[in-house]
């Protein structure tokens, strides 16, 4: 079958689209894709995501997927599985599974190359190969090798593109639906294909790209950006704090600027899956050709020094008022109102202040006591010293001196100005200046930037 016989398929509704990875990526272009009526496998490697999916058991970010998953489900466009597994007349795979930072033992293209040879077992002409997983600068080429290995020619028989996604969990304005999209296919046929695809679940625009590495490099610089800037302002933060002035009034300030100047405000450090790991891509290339990407490289460094810097500033405000040190790390994922401690900075303040003596405990509403040692488990962390807490009431918080602000979910803000108002706990330090000071609270609250 040619490719643009596959077009026909697409728009007949016939045709069957296998997605490798249910995370944050795969899970809603699976029920989208399905919810427009194609048919979709969506294949994961745990077998604990594929049995909790069975169950109509989401994620809190997934929740507002729930009626179109249900009805995917009900009417058999959208079927789950575990590799290994045998294709049923799958003419599409997309591959949305994790990219980790390289290291001895693990490439960064590991899973990718897994998942593309799983779906090659079965594959026929006519197929086609849509990477979506963020990946190293030459990654594409080296996927189109092992496909023409299995005798394919890519651009002739078999297309391959690639589309990285752009999600940013918890972003109720941009989602899926409407964030542009960049991609490059082998060839025009493929282009179509991929167009009909995304045309089901996005009304973005498709930005076609020439070349691979521009996709790729694209994707890998966008998220550098975002490093750069968090990391620029943290380091300002770190000025602030030393000269004694508030670093948010100057970024206010600074904002009120019509152009050039793109507001980012201070926090523990840009922890998930993308932000601290794709401009390494980025960083890795440049060493490979002999070339420097000295600000990358940069901001790397402060943003692994800011554990350390709030843990060195709240050990100095507990030394000053000499009391015990109690801390409760609060927000344990990488980023607000998101069920993810991927690299979350607040594992790595945990650390830290366990190498100072603190008797930390750690509270996060998405997860309890199992989820996070599960978590720590997984991640090779699991000799960190500190006690999750089940709730934030009176009793549970009575014994803590100081609480650590990481995340502001909004799920535990009122508690939180709770917290502050009745002057619950002594010292407050709230890493991303969120919190609003009271001036009848007895409560010592203190910003990173401040």
């Amino acid at each position: 079958m040619s490719l643009k016989e596959t077009i026909k398929q697409i728009h007949d509704k016939t045709i069957t689209i296998e997605i490798f990875g249910l995370g944050y990526v795969g899970f809603p272009l699976a029920v989208r894709l399905a919810s427009s009526g194609l048919n979709v496998i969506g294949i994961d490697t745990n077998p604990e995501r594929i049995e909790r999916l069975e169950n109509n058991k989401l994620m809190d970010s997934e929740i507002h997927l729930e009626e179109n998953y249900t009805k995917c489900r009900e009417g058999e466009n959208l079927r789950l599985q575990l590799t290994p597994f045998t294709s049923i007349n799958s003419k599409i795979g997309i591959i949305c599974v994790p990219t980790p930072i390289p290291t001895k033992e693990i490439n960064s293209d590991t899973f990718v190359k897994s998942a593309v040879e799983s779906f090659l077992t079965c594959a026929k002409i006519g197929d086609m190969v849509v990477l979506e997983s963020s990946i190293e600068v030459g990654t594409t080429e080296r996927i189109k090798e092992i496909i023409e290995k299995k005798g394919f020619k890519v651009g002739k028989d078999f297309g391959l593109c690639f589309c990285p996604e752009r999600i940013d969990p918890a972003n109720k304005e941009w989602g899926i639906e409407n964030i542009p999209r960049i991609i490059y296919c082998s060839d025009e046929s493929s282009f179509d294909i991929a167009k009909q695809i995304y045309q089901n679940v996005n009304k973005g625009n498709l930005l076609k790209v020439n070349s691979p590495k521009i996709a790729e490099i694209v994707k890998s610089f966008e998220n550098a950006f975002r490093l750069v800037n968090i990391s620029l302002v943290n380091e300002l933060a770190i000025l602030c704090d030393k000269l004694g002035v508030n670093v948010k009034e100057i970024i206010d300030a600074a904002a009120t600027k019509p152009f050039g100047f793109l507001p980012h405000y201070p926090g523990a450090g840009a922890g998930g899956h993308c932000i601290p790991k794709d401009p390494r891509f980025l960083l890795e290339s440049a060493k490979k050709l002999e070339s420097q990407f000295d600000t990358i490289e940069y901001a790397l460094k402060i943003n692994e020094f800011m554990p350390k810097y709030i843990a060195n500033s709240i050990e100095k405000i507990m030394d000053k008022a000499q009391i015990e040190k109690t801390v409760l790390v609060c927000g344990l994922s990488y980023k607000a109102n998101v069920e993810d401690m991927r690299d979350s900075p607040s594992f790595k303040i945990i650390q830290e202040l366990n190498a100072k003596g603190f008797t930390v405990y750690g509270f996060d509403p998405f997860f309890n006591s199992d989820l996070t040692e599960k978590y720590l488990i997984e991640n090779h962390i699991s000799k960190l010293n500190f006690q999750i807490l089940s709730d934030l009431e009176d009793n549970s918080i009575k014994q803590i001196n100081c609480l650590c602000i990481v995340q502001h979910h909004n799920e535990t803000k009122n508690r939180i100005n709770e917290i502050n108002e009745k002057s619950l706990i002594p010292y407050i330090y709230d890493c991303q200046s969120k919190l609003l000071k009271n001036i009848q609270s007895k409560s010592k609250l203190e910003f990173l930037g401040n």
